[in-house]
Order: structure tokens, then C-alpha cells, then sequence
């Protein structure tokens, strides 16, 4: 197998977006899957690396990469060691990132063979917050052809009360447990800002509704973070979508970090399985 692993490309907002390129070299074009990441996520979590073997194994170039503004650094992909950084994330920078990503793979400055790659078939995936940026890039980019949701969000600002944003507005800043690592991330106020700056860009029901990309759907029925009926508004938004239902699926179908098993958890490889199914069949919609 093919790995470029850290590979650094420019993004458009003062810092890099790493990544990581898989395929098997065969001599026949094959069509790219990007990876999108969630909040407080990273390219190398948990299982994501065996999603990306599994779907270079099944005749994919995968990409995963991180959001340049996502906690990790260069030299420490796997750590949140700048949580400023974190904390000056927004969901603009990340559809900007995600466009880097998608202008570096279909085009001729990634350093792979040409003839491996068809530039012309690209398909996302995104988990969780990923999958919101991913449905919104979608709807503005035009050489997206299917699209793929994990876990996904159906609002950017789904659990802003009021009160929170009168906090946040008041003191800058608040900040979110991470449970894994104990750490307190900062979310400065400018997340909230940039979010009612571009609030028709990042109308994820907006953008779902408008969507000419076949999506499928994929969301756990016990996901304690994002709740299955977000999956079911996501597919009454577009009428080109599939669901896949995971009876009692959580938030990352079963997986945890860091994953050390030589095999998805079942939860995962029935998602990444019908995922590479939807992208291989036409006619799937």
C-alpha cells in the first residue's frame, strides 16, 4: 500500500493542514474519498486509520487530514497542544480547509501518479461536525459527486441558548471538557461571530435542501452526542439521500481511542462498508 503520512499543505488561514494520503497502486484511475474530522477530533483517531487502509483496499485514494485550526500541531498531530489555536477555530476556516484539501488531491502538485487518481470522481466524508462542513462544501463545490455522513450534525449552532451566547458575548470565551484528555478547550467569541456573519453559508438545512450530490446517511439510534433524529431531518432535507440506521450505534459506532484492534469495531464496518458500496454504485439514488 501507498502512504503519504503528514504531509503538509497551505492552508488559507495563517497555519498548515496536515494529511495523509492511501491508496494501492494498480495502474487504473481511482476516485478520491476526503475525510473530514470532528470537534475535538483529529485525522489519526481512534480507528481512522484502518477506515483509511479498509477503503484504499477497496480501490479508493482516501485522504484524511486535519483542520488547520483543530488543537494538534505539525509535530504533534495526536496531542491538543494549541488550544489557542482550538480556540480561534471557526466553521469558515474549516470549509476553507476542506476546499484546500480538495484543490491539492484533484490537482497536480500532490506528487502521485496521475494515472492512479481520477480527479474527476470526488466523494466526502465527514463525522459529526465533519459532516456538516461536509454536506455544506458540497453545495458549493461542484466537483463533489456523493457524499457520505457519519454521526452528523444538522445545525451549526444547535445547542446555543440564549443564555450561553449572553455568556460567551459577555466573556469572550467559554470553554468545553474534553473528556478524554481533561483538558478545558477554549471557544473564543468569534466562532459565534463568524457563524451569524455567514449564516447562509453555514445553513446546513439550507445546504441539504439544495444538495444535487447523492448522501447517505449513517447515524447510531443510542448516539448520546448527536441525537438519530438529526439524521432523519438531514434525510427529509434531500431527497437524493439514503439512511443507514445502526440500531443502538453510538456517536463513533463502537470505536475509541486509541483503537488498537486489527479489525473495525462491527458498528464501524457496517458504515464503512455501505459507504463504499454508495460510492461504488451509480445507481444507488
Amino acid at each position: 500500500m501507498n502512504i503519504i503520512k503528514n504531509h503538509q499543505i497551505e492552508g488559507l488561514h495563517g497555519r498548515p493542514i496536515l494529511l495523509d494520503v492511501y491508496l494501492e497502486k494498480t495502474g487504473t484511475a481511482k476516485p478520491i474519498v476526503i475525510f473530514s474530522h470532528g470537534f475535538k477530533g483529529f485525522k489519526d483517531w481512534g480507528h481512522f486509520t484502518l477506515v483509511a487502509k479498509t477503503f484504499a483496499k477497496a480501490g479508493f485514494v482516501f485522504v484524511k487530514f486535519n483542520f488547520s485550526h483543530n488543537g494538534t500541531t505539525p509535530d504533534k498531530p495526536l496531542d491538543f497542544s494549541d488550544l489557542e489555536a482550538f480556540g480561534r477555530n471557526n466553521y469558515s476556516i474549516e470549509l476553507d480547509d476542506l476546499g484546500c484539501v480538495i484543490d491539492w488531491i484533484s490537482g497536480d502538485e500532490h506528487g502521485l501518479e496521475q494515472a492512479e487518481i481520477k480527479s474527476d470522481a470526488i466523494h466526502l466524508i465527514g463525522h459529526s461536525r465533519g459532516g456538516g462542513t461536509t454536506i455544506l462544501k458540497a453545495a458549493e463545490d461542484e466537483r463533489v459527486q456523493k457524499i457520505a455522513t457519519w454521526a452528523s450534525i444538522d445545525h451549526n449552532a444547535r445547542n446555543w441558548s440564549e443564555g450561553l451566547l449572553e455568556r460567551w458575548r459577555t466573556e469572550g470565551v467559554i470553554h468545553i471538557l474534553n473528556g478524554r484528555t481533561k483538558q478545558q478547550m477554549p471557544l473564543y467569541w468569534q466562532l459565534a461571530e463568524n457563524y451569524f456573519a455567514n449564516v447562509d453559508r453555514l445553513n446546513i438545512e439550507q445546504a441539504a435542501r439544495k444538495l444535487t450530490t447523492p448522501m447517505l446517511i449513517a447515524h447510531g439510534t443510542a448516539d448520546p452526542a448527536v441525537r438519530f433524529e438529526s439524521a432523519e431531518r438531514l434525510h427529509k432535507w434531500h431527497t437524493m439521500s439514503q439512511l443507514l440506521r445502526i440500531e443502538g450505534g453510538d456517536h463513533v459506532f463502537g470505536a475509541r481511542h486509541p483503537w488498537t484492534n486489527d479489525s473495525l469495531p462491527s458498528d464501524a464496518a457496517k458504515v464503512v462498508q455501505a459507504s463504499i458500496d454508495f460510492f461504488n454504485n451509480s445507481n444507488n439514488i
